[in-house]
């Protein structure tokens, strides 16, 4: 039976593929730039043989060539460090826009911190791992077969000595990779959640504090924390010990290739040199090329790391993108607007929903200059219904038609063109509240969704800055700008997801009136909610 690979090392493999060609050069130059060192060795072992028998004109063309084998290691290592790291930002910025994207036509079910947190946290672990771990595996591959092979032409035992050592240390390397590659996962989701924890705990701060409940929330952080912190600190452990595993078998490997040098040069070891002996220049070329030996392997074992980070986060991505999703019609791109008179009709309609749930949906029929209202609990499905009929959900069965067409994705675009959208979610980007609200005088909007008064308090006015939590306002006024915005759009339906949820009845009865007025200029309405009042001020409902 053959063996299946991880989705981890399947999702490396898809992240490497458009970069194969670019990291095989790099490998290359790399193997290449290492293999110079031999050469540099027998310079310097000949020169010292000659010091040793007295002749000193060796010294200058050692040096030279010593001199030229450093400059030539140097330029091939630069070589390949461009090619690499050319590849790995291309890698990094196609993952990113491809996550981006694919977020932003089809969500997915994780929340935004911990989308936010694979972004800009976790991404940058792919680099070390295409600039280091493939190099360092090519090396690992050929350099240390180069010099077993020169040392047995020299001396077989010299050879045997790095053969018996050096297989050791990929084996314990690999036991230790297994261990390595489930903390860096655990490590990684960690941050993740916690990043989220952190969102959702400043998003409901004020809540928090009204409730008495910011030492207990404070508390829950602390142990999450402190939980980040143990995994951190597991990951390092183990990166130590495959650190002490290395370094132990190679100081071993090049010990013993040091007592049978010493005892060969000695006169007490008379085997393994094909009957010829050993000179000095033989015996300093061992020990130079015994210590390098075990470099490609320290390489090997540092970027083994990289790569247990690479695979968890490559595992990620692979779990993001077979994620269950909400594909949107279209392209989310600008459009200019669907011909033909405003009319919204739903027949038969049954809403496709992540998982392959499924939603049956009322019929509906909405025209130009009218409001509907849609009501019932929780969970019924009322943001669906309005996702429908802006073309963010598709349908299963049934069929959405507006300005005398069926919505599909080749119009879906031009549709949401005449459409502006009232989310439920409030979200001030940390932009100039002037440039948030549109192009334009945003004077008369803001006069009709009641927010003048509230621009007229900030310090700077349209010039200020909300930021992304809104402050500065509170949250009846911030979901006034939001209707102010709606407004200043200029489009001929207006889509409100419970416009007046959790406002006091003043504030409630501020934004209720504004989008009566609105209606009174022409504007089409359609709205979700469960306040009687928005109910009663529409003029029609529909109960889910």
């Amino acid at each position: 039976m053959s063996r299946q690979p991880s989705p981890s090392a399947s999702a490396a493999r898809q992240i490497e593929a458009p970069l194969r060609g670019q990291l095989a050069r790099a490998s290359a130059l790399s193997v290449a730039a290492g293999l110079v060192w031999p050469l540099q060795a027998a310079a310097v072992a000949w020169a010292i043989a000659g010091w040793v028998a007295g002749d000193l004109t060796r010294t200058l063309l050692a040096a030279a060539i010593f001199l030229a084998g450093t400059m030539l290691r140097a330029v091939l290592d630069h070589i390949a460090g461009g090619i690499l790291f050319r590849a790995g930002d291309r890698a990094l910025a196609d993952a990113r826009a491809r996550l981006i994207d694919r977020e932003f036509a089809a969500p997915g079910p994780a929340r935004s911190a911990a989308m936010a947190a694979l972004v800009a946290e976790k991404l940058p672990l792919l680099l070390p791992w295409i600039t280091r771990y493939r190099p360092a595996m090519a090396r690992a591959r050929v350099i240390p077969l180069v010099y077993i092979a020169i040392a047995a032409v020299i001396a077989w035992p010299a050879a045997l000595v790095l053969a018996v050592a050096g297989p050791l240390i990929p084996v314990f390397m690999a036991l230790i990779g297994m261990a390595a590659e489930s903390a860096s996962r655990r490590h990684l989701a960690e941050i993740g959640s916690l990043n989220a924890l952190l969102m959702e705990r400043l998003g409901a701060l004020i809540d928090l504090r009204l409730l008495g409940a910011g030492d207990r929330a404070r508390a829950d952080f602390d142990a999450r924390a402190e939980g980040l912190r143990a995994r951190t600190m597991a990951v390092l452990r183990i990166a130590f010990l495959s650190s002490t595993v290395l370094e132990l078998f190679a100081a071993i490997g090049v010990a013993l290739m040091a007592v049978y040098v010493g005892f060969t040069l000695l006169g007490v070891l008379n085997f393994g040199t094909w009957g010829r002996g050993m000179g000095v220049a033989e015996g300093v070329l061992l020990l130079l090329l015994a210590p390098d030996f075990f470099q490609p392997l320290r390489d090997l074992a540092a970027a083994w790391h990289d790569r247990a980070a690479g695979l968890a986060v490559a595992a990620e991505l692979t779990e993001a993108e077979d994620a269950p999703r909400q594909p949107m019609l279209g392209q989310g791109a600008p459009a200019t607007p669907l011909p033909g008179r405003l009319r919204l009709r739903l027949r038969d309609a049954v809403a496709a929903l992540p998982g392959g749930a499924r939603l049956f949906l009322p019929d509906l029929d909405l025209d130009a200059g009218q409001s509907l209202a849609i009501s019932g609990a929780s969970g019924a499905g009322k943001s669906t219904l309005l996702g429908v009929v802006a073309g963010l959900v598709p349908l299963d069965v049934g069929r959405v038609e507006v300005a005398g067409q069926n919505l599909d994705a080749g119009n879906a675009d031009a549709w949401r063109a005449r459409l502006a959208v009232m989310p439920q979610g409030m979200h001030l980007p940390d932009l100039a509240l002037g440039d948030w609200l549109g192009a334009g005088d945003p004077t008369a909007a803001l006069r009709l969704a009641g927010a003048e008064g509230i621009v007229a308090r900030l310090p700077d006015a349209l010039r200020s800055r909300l930021g992304e939590t809104g402050g500065g306002v509170s949250g009846g006024e911030a979901r006034r700008l939001l209707l102010a915005r709606a407004i200043h759009a200029g489009r001929e339906l207006l889509i409100a997801d419970e416009p007046t949820a959790d406002l006091d009845r003043e504030t409630a009865a501020h934004v209720i009136a504004s989008l009566r007025a609105l209606q009174a200029q022409g504007r089409t309405l359609l709205v979700a909610s469960h306040d009687p009042a928005l109910l009663a001020a529409m003029d029609r409902e529909v109960r889910l």
